[in-house]
């Protein structure tokens, strides 16, 4: 079984400024991910360039042993952004913001079939909006906007799931409803990336973490807790990890990308 996620040596310059460089990262079927670090160490930004949002300036990343280039089968990875903009542009209700992530399974202008439709009441139960679903999203708080974003990409029925900051202004309830709506992707299998500056109730899914600092892989191993992640001084020398497994000694600098409006 090929690995769902293989950087090697990657680097990414923004404005020609280097931002990150010579990152290797992999990541294994059924693994969640926490990629974690404090505020401009590069999380987002790695995630957006290993979703192929923004080009490598050096190295190589493959997804399912295939080359970034050549890679098409885009109907394997979801991509859950953080809230903002989920409730901008022409109002719709939560059902059909759920229903745009099966485009990519549907010709063009083909009504939903009867799977698609299958496919996106699922998302909304795991996620816990089915009773939301004709609401609009508008209408929700920013924990029930981002579970929504989760459903979206639910229902295009990915093997593996880049999550950019989902608890990132969401309260403590929604976090926790979060956190229960992860743990079903990961019961089914699911291999999950998770980008989070803490991971408070998400942090019992996580199986290794992945801690960036000054646009570098400081830390890949076991899961850490956040206090640790932003204790003065971790990522210094004394505090790298190396994994038991030779394939997991990750410790090069990492990969960037803008995010939004905002680098990181």
């Amino acid at each position: 079984m090929s690995l769902p996620l293989r950087l090697t040596d990657g680097a990414v310059a923004i404005a020609g400024r280097p931002v990150v460089r010579g990152v290797s990262l992999t990541v294994r079927p059924g693994e969640f991910v926490a990629l974690m670090g404090a505020n401009g160490s590069g999380k987002s930004t790695l995630v957006r360039a290993l979703t192929g949002l923004l080009p490598l300036t050096g190295g190589s990343l493959e997804l399912y042993g295939e080359p970034i280039a050549s890679f098409a089968d885009w109907r394997r990875i979801g991509f859950v952004p953080q809230r903002i903009g989920a409730a901008s542009g022409v109002p719709a209700s939560v059902w059909e913001v759920v229903a745009s992530g099966r485009l990519t399974h549907r010709r063009l202008l083909r009504p939903l079939s009867r799977a698609d439709r299958t496919a996106i009441d699922e998302a909304l139960e795991v996620v816990g909006l089915a009773d939301r679903a004709r609401d609009g999203v508008s209408q929700l708080s920013g924990g029930q906007q981002q579970r929504t974003l989760i459903a979206r990409a639910l229902a295009g029925e990915p093997e593996l799931f880049f999550l950019d900051e989902p608890t990132a202004g969401v309260d403590l309830p929604n976090q926790v409803a979060l956190a229960a709506s992860l743990g079903r992707l990961k019961a089914r299998g699911a291999t999950v990336v998770l980008v989070a500056h803490e991971l408070g109730p998400l942090g019992s899914l996580v199986d290794r973490s992945v801690v960036m600092r000054d646009g570098r892989i400081a830390y890949d191993g076991s899961p850490l807790a956040d206090h640790a992640v932003h204790s003065p001084g971790f990522g210094e020398t004394h505090a790298h990890h190396h994994h038991p497994d030779p394939a997991r000694r990750d410790h090069l600098p990492a990969v960037s990308s803008p995010f939004e409006e905002r680098w990181d």
